[in-house]
């Protein structure tokens, strides 16, 4: 089995999912007392948090890198950068480190076009959806995006940044996802991708009147792929 470096902690409520979702696919895949081999540097999301609204991606990236880096001489054989947000840096973490990274976009849309569909709506980060590193990776694929209006995006990132990145899941708040994703549906949304690695802890398929992509339980299911691949 391959040795997953695991850049985590942004923000440590998804990064925990991350570690179950891993160790969870390979005791599917090997079965016993087996379990995942991983080098997991979590970092401290409130630095990084600020650099982001700040919009200081140099200094984000400053801290992956330093972080991949060290996973490196550790040993990892490759990456995984465990939220969708920081993938802006993550050519920069993936030249840096000089091992291969697993990119969470790629893996979400070779599943969205396995299954057929081709327009898809995108809940996420203001930065993920606002800004054309992620959408832009999307439509490379061939997938066509659509993302909320202003207020609903506002929304959708305040309720991560201030609730779920901090444990906290409130029924109002999966109302008010709930509403934004029918309204993706209204305006031809075949699916939602859930494009924040946190997003998965308040909403389900339930919640949805069209399917829905969890990112980080798609990048978990890769990254087991390619720890047993090798």
């Amino acid at each position: 089995m391959r040795l997953l470096g695991v850049l985590g902690g942004m923000s440590w409520t998804s990064t925990a999912e991350y570690y179950r979702l891993l160790n969870h696919g390979v005791a599917a895949r090997l079965g016993g007392l087996h379990s995942a081999r991983l080098l997991l540097h979590s970092v401290d999301f409130g630095p990084v948090a600020a650099m982001q609204h700040d919009g200081d991606w140099r200094g984000t990236a400053d801290v992956l890198v330093e972080a991949a880096q060290g996973l490196q001489r550790g040993g990892a054989e490759g990456l995984l950068l465990a939220t969708n947000t920081m993938h802006k840096v993550a050519d920069e973490v993936e030249a840096a480190s000089g091992i291969p990274l697993l990119h969470i976009a790629d893996a979400t849309a070779a599943r969205v076009l396995a299954d057929g569909r081709s327009t898809v709506g995108l809940l996420a980060t203001a930065f993920t959806m606002e800004q054309d590193f992620y959408v832009g990776r999307l439509r490379e694929h061939g997938l066509d995006v659509l993302v909320p209006d202003e207020q609903e995006r506002a929304d959708v990132h305040r309720i991560i940044y201030d609730e779920l990145c901090l444990d906290v899941v409130r029924d109002e708040s999966r109302e008010r996802y709930r509403e934004v994703m029918a309204s993706l549906a209204q305006r031809g949304a075949e699916a939602v991708i859930l494009g924040c690695t946190e997003i998965g802890l308040l909403v389900g398929d339930g919640d949805s009147p069209v399917p829905l992509y969890d990112t980080a339980a798609v990048h978990a299911e890769q990254a087991v792929d390619w720890m047993l691949s090798g």
